[in-house]
């Protein structure tokens, strides 16, 4: 899938989501403070002008720069908007923007006609004429102002003769509610094998239906590509909803300086843009989340969540949001999102990439476009990645550039290439496990990988440990997986697994708690002691 960059009118600023262009005298004592009071309370940060900002024209730069940093216009026409050289000096700015910012423009005709507007009558058509007698010696700014009622006038919008007001104001922030810039959350490089998954996401999610709130997971182990997934599922959904947010990584924004109650802040913060929340503790927060969310349709995606604690003040439960809703939590461990009660048929894992895309994404960070390398070099580097994003993008980057002869001398010393990446991104798993699930964990990665479960499970049995708990708790963490009836660990996963053994005594193999390497056992054996049956036995003696 080819990787996605945002459009140049997506980078630029937005410091409002909406610009309201009106004529004061005719509408803000009622149906403009009626629309900004609803674009308020459903967090649409909206520019309105007040009335000492009309006095001079020092905020002129000021008014403009609003105009270009907003993602709407909303155009209230009304009787004497036309009357003001000020109101047309926006709309025509409104529309210059729509050409060169993307600035997307909604009129509102207030107990006008749009053929007013557009061909110059009633009231319009009096307004203009006196500004031609007034700007006689200017008239292209009146020929400009004509040209850009014109063209607004031509848009798709609203007309408020005989409709309720109540009920047009609705119309008009739903609109904007479900088209809202969700900016865009950036993806990795290159997005390789995700669209088939995509598929399958949105078939889970039944983004059709708006009559229930639902809540998924993301699981697998780390590295296998859950949050660039979930990244890619975001921004290709977001838009359909009143408010989104994607909380990044909560297990490390915990680790620094924020708390729960930070979080929960910058959630309401992202789903309700322009509303400032006081969230001073973790009640708090559930309280605000409770009351400002219950009528909103919102997608929220909590990435690397790692207890249930986590889950329980920033989700909630289904009757926290409006219908139509979509909780998504990306997690390595299983039984969190189980122990969440979220059926099983609602648990994506996260699979590894084909062999044809796990050799596309290598080749891209791997090969320069005029470089080829001996397909059997390619097909042990794919071999030993085993289809897993993560190891296959850090031994192309590792390989990128390298002869032939470079990529022989790499391949053997690959866990060596892996051994710090491995650490960094799994180690983690590994110190929330209990002492039983580690030792079973260090015994598998050590001896077992790819060995039936059955026998697994006998040998461990026989070493006193509880196989049946430990392998599924392991499983359930993504750290062992089950494979025809063996067991089964990626190979970075493994590597960490063989780096907490040698770091037990990094220069005594002899004192470690685990061999498996037929050089440390002659090396041990041919210059220790051997203890048999309590004795101290001299090696030498053996043979």
């Amino acid at each position: 899938m080819a990787s996605s960059s945002s459009s140049s009118s997506l980078k630029r600023k937005r410091s409002h989501d909406v610009f309201l262009s009106f004529r004061g005298t005719d509408v803000r004592n009622n149906f403009l403070s009626h629309l900004y009071t609803a674009l308020y309370q459903n967090g649409i940060y909206t520019y309105i002008d007040s009335k000492e900002m009309r006095k001079g024209d020092q905020i002129r730069p000021a008014l403009m720069k609003a105009i270009e940093e907003s993602q709407f216009a909303i155009i209230i026409f009304s009787k004497d908007y036309a009357s003001s050289s000020w109101c047309l000096e926006e709309v025509a700015k409104i529309m210059e923007c729509k050409t060169q910012r993307d600035l997307i423009v909604l009129p509102v005709f207030y107990k006008v006609e749009p053929r007013e507007v557009r061909w110059g009558r009633g009231s319009y058509g009096r307004d203009m004429a006196k500004h031609e007698s007034d700007f006689g010696k200017d008239l292209h700014k009146v020929k400009r102002w004509k040209k850009a009622l014109f063209y607004a006038s031509e848009l798709s919008g609203w007309t408020s003769n005989d409709e309720v007001e109540a009920e047009l104001i609705k119309k008009i922030v739903s609109k904007i509610s479900m088209q809202i810039d969700q900016r865009p959350v950036h993806v990795a490089e290159h997005l390789i094998g995700i669209h088939p998954q995509l598929i399958e996401l949105n078939s889970m999610l039944k983004l059709e239906s708006d009559e229930d709130v639902r809540m998924i997971g993301l699981c697998g182990p780390g590295g296998i590509g859950k949050t660039t997934l979930g990244l890619a599922l975001y921004n290709n959904i977001s838009r359909q909803f009143e408010g989104s947010c994607f909380l990044a990584d909560v297990r490390k924004a915990l680790e620094g300086p924020k708390d729960l109650a930070a979080l929960q802040k910058q959630l309401l913060s992202d789903i309700l843009p322009g509303r400032r929340f006081v969230v001073s503790n973790v009640h708090k927060g559930i309280s605000l989340m409770q009351n400002n969310l219950y009528r909103k349709k919102v997608l929220l995606v909590l990435d690397n969540v790692t207890d249930r604690s986590q889950l329980d003040a920033l989700s909630g439960n289904l009757e926290w949001y409006g219908a139509g809703s979509r909780i998504i939590f990306i997690t390595r461990d299983k039984h969190l999102l189980i122990s969440r009660r979220i059926d099983e048929d609602y648990i994506y894992e996260v699979k590894p990439l084909e062999n044809c895309d796990a050799f596309e994404l290598l080749r891209r960070h791997a090969f320069p476009s005029n470089n080829s390398i001996r397909r059997d070099l390619v097909d042990k580097v794919l071999h030993y990645a085993n289809g897993h994003p993560l190891t296959l993008k850090e031994l192309g980057c590792s390989l990128y550039r390298r002869s032939e002869r470079e990529w022989e001398s790499s391949l053997r010393i690959l866990a060596k290439i892996l051994k710090k990446t491995s650490n960094d991104t799994f180690k983690w798993s590994y110190d929330g496990l209990d002492d039983n699930a580690r030792e079973i964990y260090l015994d598998i990665a050590c001896f077992f990988t790819g060995y039936s479960k059955e026998y697994i499970m006998k040998v461990l049995d026989s070493c006193g440990f509880e196989p049946t708990i430990g392998v599924k708790v392991l499983v359930e963490k993504s750290l062992v997986t089950e494979e025809r009836e063996t067991l089964q660990m990626c190979n970075m996963i493994q590597l960490m697994a063989m780096d907490i053994i040698r770091r037990e005594y990094p220069n005594d193999p002899g004192r470690r708690s685990r061999l498996w390497l037929f050089d440390d056992f002659r090396n041990i054996l041919s210059r220790h002691l051997v203890r048999i049956a309590g004795v101290d036995i001299d090696f030498a003696l053996i043979i």
